[in-house]
């Protein structure tokens, strides 16, 4: 029988949820943060016309097991078609699609996706028509999207999505333009009063005290982190930071996965930040193989591991194989070139979590 994800919402429970994060809410993380009370995971939004055209895009892109569940494959499209066909292929090994309507990005707008459709409501309204039909229940169908600057914009725009038998609505509030400014609760609690389906609210949620609050706050039945669930996969377990265990975790999941060596430094980098003092934290973003993380892991917070010489092999190679300029066009290779410092590069990829 299919999962139902609508079940979840109807627990009457804050239901915990992880971003869709450009690069790193891939399976491997997934499987992490399911561990420490994340309830719904999103997939990296994948861009839904190189997913149907080239297999290379969805061996890259798509990934995940009989664990990783439930799950929502988001996508950017840009017209009915693309994003029909894409829900149609991951149906069978997901339990919902979402159609990304909150990336700012310039060259997301310039090109029709992401926030550009908050300004062509009708446009919207095909596309989610297009797979809602053709999709049955319980196999949901959603929208993330960023608030307007004119909120009974967004409050139509809500109801209109709901007409068209939308599964549920994932709201962060703040406009296209806006980046670090606090998020409107105001703008949440009138389109939860607006709406009869579920809404996830997204936005400063950096520790599980920010998750009751915009939960009890807002009305809204679920709450969604991203740069706070990556510094600290733990949040919905209550740590305050990530704890060792978590970090253990993560160096054997990625050995099991093969993880290539970039995503599991910087995701060791994201966890670490509150960790470690500056000047480790400067040494470690210095690392430059598995071997030096494991070995500064063991000295310095006293983890241990029996090191799979296999695995290591094969994780640097596939990280030295990789060439961007041959992959399909992807919302990675949009993205400038990433920074070293670990905060920089946070503020970087701020934009990218919609």
């Amino acid at each position: 029988m299919a999962y139902d994800i609508l079940d979840l919402f109807d627990s009457g429970r804050m239901v915990t949820v992880c971003a869709p994060m450009v690069r790193y809410s891939k399976l491997p993380f997934r499987s992490l943060v399911r561990r420490y009370e994340c309830n719904l995971c999103f997939t990296p939004m994948i861009l839904a016309e190189s997913f149907i055209k080239s297999p290379s895009a969805r061996n890259i892109e798509f990934s995940t097991n009989s664990g990783d569940k439930p799950l929502i494959v988001q996508f950017a499209a840009n017209n009915a078609y693309e994003f029909a066909m894409a829900a149609e292929m991951v149906a069978v090994s997901s339990n919902g699609v979402d159609l990304n309507c909150g990336c700012p990005q310039r060259w997301a707008m310039k090109e029709g996706y992401g926030a550009d459709l908050l300004y062509k409501p009708d446009l919207l309204r095909d596309i989610v028509l297009q797979v809602r039909n053709r999709i049955s229940l319980p196999y949901t169908v959603s929208v993330k999207i960023r608030i307007l600057d004119d909120i009974r914009k967004s409050v139509d725009l809500c109801q209109m999505l709901e007409s068209t038998g939308i599964s549920f609505i994932t709201i962060h509030s703040r406009t296209p333009e806006q980046r670090s400014q606090p998020i409107s609760m105001d703008a949440l609690r009138l389109i939860r009063d607006s709406v009869r389906i579920p809404l996830i609210a997204n936005g400063d949620v950096k520790n599980l005290e920010d998750a009751v609050k915009l939960y009890e706050e807002t009305g809204c039945e679920g709450v969604m982190a991203a740069r706070g669930i990556l510094a600290n996969p733990a949040l919905f377990a209550g740590h305050p930071t990530t704890p060792l265990d978590c970090v253990k975790q993560w160096v054997e999941i990625a050995l099991d996965y093969e993880v290539p060596f970039q995503a599991f430094h910087h995701h060791l980098q994201f966890m670490m930040e509150k960790i470690l003092r500056k000047k480790e934290r400067v040494f470690f973003s210095s690392l430059k193989t598995i071997e030096s993380i494991l070995t500064f892991l063991a000295e310095h917070c006293d983890l241990h591991f029996s090191k799979n010489e296999g695995n290591l092999r094969n994780m640097v190679k596939e990280c030295e194989s990789v060439n961007l300029k041959e992959l399909p066009l992807t919302m990675t290779q949009k993205k400038s070139n990433p920074v070293n410092n670990c905060e920089e590069f946070m503020e970087d990829l701020c934009i990218s979590f919609q």
